[in-house]
C-alpha cells in the first residue's frame, strides 16, 4: 500500500468542509484526491469515466439522500469503498447507510489519525467506524429499548427538560426545591438509560412522549 497512491473523492454539500478535508488528506503521501463535489449526480458522473477507490460521503446533499447514492455508487462501482462521512449521529442512519453497501460511517469530529487508519481499513474489506461511531451503535436501539413508565411530575419535568430549563428554573416553576428536581431528572437519566439530558431528550423524541 505504501507504494500505491489511494483515489479518493470527497462528497459533501459545504464545500469549505470539503477544503478541511482536503487540507488534512493532502499531508498523507498515499493519497491522492482525484474529485471533490458538492452533489451526488455529478459523483455518478464522475466514477462512470475514472478510477475511485475510496468516496468520503455524507448524508444531506441537495439532490439526494447519501444512503441511497450510497447504493447507487456500490451498483456502479461494486469495488469503491463507500465511506459515510456526516455529522448525523442517529443509530438507524448508520445502520441504514452499511445495510445500503456502505464500508464505513465517521462523524465529522474524527481526527486526521482516524480517519487514515479507516481509510486504510475501508481498503482491506473492513466495516469501519470512528470511536464515537462504535458506541452509538454498541446502545440498544429503540426497539430493544423499553419505552419508560413516568409518573404524572416525572412527565412534568420531562417537558421542561426538553425546553432547555435548568433545574432552578424548573423548581421556581413547579413551588418544589432544586434538589428534588435534580432527583427527579437523575430518576429520569436512569429510566431512560440516557448519559446525559441531550440524550434524555432524543430518546423521549424517539418515543414520542414529547414534541420536538
Amino acid at each position: 500500500m505504501e507504494n500505491e497512491r489511494i483515489n479518493i473523492v470527497i462528497v459533501d454539500d459545504h464545500p469549505i468542509v470539503i477544503e478541511g478535508i482536503k487540507m488534512m488528506l493532502n499531508s498523507q503521501p498515499f493519497i491522492n484526491i482525484v474529485g471533490a463535489f458538492t452533489s451526488g449526480s455529478e459523483i455518478i458522473s464522475f466514477i462512470k469515466s475514472n478510477k475511485v477507490d475510496i468516496i468520503l460521503l455524507d448524508i444531506t446533499l441537495p439532490d439526494v439522500n447519501g444512503t441511497e447514492l450510497c447504493r447507487e455508487i456500490k451498483k456502479i462501482g461494486p469495488d469503491i469503498s463507500v465511506i459515510m462521512f456526516s455529522n448525523r449521529s442517529e443509530r438507524s442512519i448508520i445502520m441504514q447507510s452499511i445495510q445500503n453497501g456502505a464500508s464505513g460511517y465517521l462523524l465529522k469530529n474524527t481526527s486526521i489519525h482516524e480517519l487514515v487508519i479507516c481509510i486504510k481499513g475501508a481498503l482491506s474489506g473492513d466495516i469501519v467506524f470512528c470511536n464515537e461511531t462504535k458506541q452509538i451503535i454498541s446502545r440498544p436501539s429503540q426497539n430493544e429499548l423499553q419505552i419508560p413508565r413516568l409518573t404524572k411530575r416525572e412527565k412534568q419535568i420531562l417537558q421542561l427538560v426538553a425546553q432547555g430549563k435548568t433545574s432552578n428554573m424548573i423548581a421556581e416553576e413547579l413551588f418544589l426545591s432544586p434538589l428534588t428536581i435534580d432527583t427527579h431528572r437523575k430518576n429520569l437519566l436512569q429510566k431512560f438509560q440516557a448519559k446525559n439530558s441531550t440524550e434524555l431528550v432524543n430518546y423521549a423524541i424517539q418515543f414520542h412522549m414529547i414534541e420536538e
